[in-house]
């Protein structure tokens, strides 16, 4: 099946275009898959990280949203174990008008800025509320640990 217009624009967008911190590169032998990086923001607990995800477009896209979940193991209260993100824009927020790289600079922007009252992980969340400097502590740790190149 070929590949709709707007895929390949996108995809076209995002290798003359890259957003800065974030690389998005279509699989050869499947254009809806990407292996992506995101760097951690600046003045957060993920600085200096370099965070592994995969995105897919499902067949419908951009009827619905791409899915996406992080590879690298993280600390988060919106990410849960499997990797997967919750980001209002990715279910119920979700416009046919987004694009990949406004999806990818969603979920750069909520590594610097996690969302303990919007939890995916919550014992996380429940950390980060509990005692914040601890949470971001072990955010720093993990990013030491599993997305330091």
């Amino acid at each position: 099946m070929a590949l709709p217009k707007r895929i390949i624009k996108e995809t076209e967008r995002l290798m003359s275009e890259p957003v800065p911190g974030i690389s998005a590169v279509p699989h050869e032998d499947n254009l809806r898959y990407f292996d992506v990086t995101i760097d951690g923001p600046a003045s957060s607990p993920y600085e200096g990280g370099k965070f592994r995800a995969e995105l897919f477009l499902p067949d419908d896209y951009p009827m619905t949203p791409p899915k996406i979940r992080f590879l690298t193991k993280i600390y988060h209260p919106n990410i849960d174990k499997l990797g997967r993100i919750c980001l209002d824009v990715l279910k119920s927020n979700w416009s046919p008008a987004l694009q990949i790289r406004t999806i990818l600079l969603s979920i750069q922007a909520l590594l610097g800025a996690p969302n303990p009252d919007d939890p995916l992980a919550n014992d996380v969340a429940q950390r980060w509320k509990e005692n914040e400097p601890a949470a971001i502590q072990t955010a720093r740790e993990w990013t030491k640990t599993h997305a330091m190149a």
